[in-house]
C-alpha cells in the first residue's frame, strides 16, 4: 500500500487524501508510482495517451515498467491527476567499454549487448517476439532493437518497439547504423524511448534526452 497524500482539488477547494494504486509487477511484487506530497495535481481536460503512463522501478526486482499516471475523481465532476516524485540517480561507476568494430549485422548486436552489459544489464539474450525489423534483445526490465541495415529507423519502428516493451511492462531502448528520420526522433522523445546511433567503431552515441540520461544513469 503506497503513503496517502493531502490532495487539493483546485476547481471546488476540497481537501481530499488519496493513495495510489498498486498493480502487480511481473515478479509477483505489488507497484505503486511514488507520489509527491509537495507538487500540486492538475486537473484533466482532455486525455493524451503518452501522459497516462508513468514509467515506476519495482523495488523487489528492479524491472522498470509503464503504469497508469494515478488519477483523482474529485465530487465536483473534476478529474485530478496526482503528480509523481521523481527518484533522483546517483552517477554510476562503470567499466570501461570495449567496443567492437562494426562489419557486419552480427557486430553490431554484439556492440549493443556490450553496451547493455556496461549500463548494469547482465542477463542478455535474444527477445522472445521478433521485432517488425532488425534484431531484439532483452535483459530484465529492458528491450533493445538494433536496427543494422541502411534505411533510417522510421516513427513505426519506434513505436512498435514502444508498445511492445510496454506490453511487457519494460522499458526500451533502439540502436540503429543509420540513423533516424526525423518524425522517428520526435516520436521517440515524446515517448521517452532512448536512441542510439552504432558507428562502425562500435560505440553506440545517444542522440536525444531520454538517451543521454540512459548513458548517465545506467540499469538503475
Amino acid at each position: 500500500m503506497s503513503e496517502s497524500v493531502p490532495v487539493h482539488c483546485p476547481a471546488c477547494r476540497r481537501e481530499h487524501l488519496y493513495a495510489a494504486p498498486s498493480y502487480p509487477c511481473a515478479c509477483g511484487a505489488p507497484v505503486a508510482p511514488p507520489l509527491d506530497p509537495r507538487g500540486a495535481p492538475t486537473a484533466v481536460a482532455h486525455r493524451v495517451w503518452e501522459e497516462q503512463w508513468v514509467t515506476v522501478r519495482c523495488a523487489s526486482c528492479g524491472r522498470r515498467g509503464q503504469w497508469p499516471t494515478p488519477e483523482l475523481g474529485c465530487p465536483c465532476g473534476t478529474v485530478l491527476r496526482v503528480p509523481v516524485a521523481k527518484r533522483p540517480t546517483s552517477p554510476l561507476e562503470r567499466p570501461a567499454f570495449h567496443s567492437v568494430t562494426i562489419r557486419t549485422a552480427v557486430d553490431a548486436v554484439t556492440a549493443a549487448a556490450l553496451y547493455l552489459h556496461r549500463l548494469g544489464h547482465r542477463d542478455i539474450r535474444r527477445a522472445d517476439q521478433r521485432p517488425p525489423s532488425g534484431i531484439g534483445l532483452a535483459a530484465r526490465g529492458i528491450l533493445a532493437q538494433v536496427d543494422p541495415t541502411v534505411r533510417p529507423a522510421s516513427v513505426r519502428d519506434v513505436e512498435c518497439l514502444w508498445l511492445t516493451a510496454m506490453t511487457d511492462s519494460s522499458t526500451c531502448v533502439y540502436f540503429s547504423l543509420a540513423g533516424y528520420t526525423e518524425d522517428a526522433r520526435t516520436r521517440a522523445d515524446t515517448l521517452g524511448v532512448p536512441l542510439f546511433v552504432l558507428d562502425l567503431t562500435g560505440i553506440p552515441r545517444p542522440v536525444n534526452s531520454p538517451a543521454d540520461q540512459l548513458d548517465e544513469s545506467g540499469a538503475g
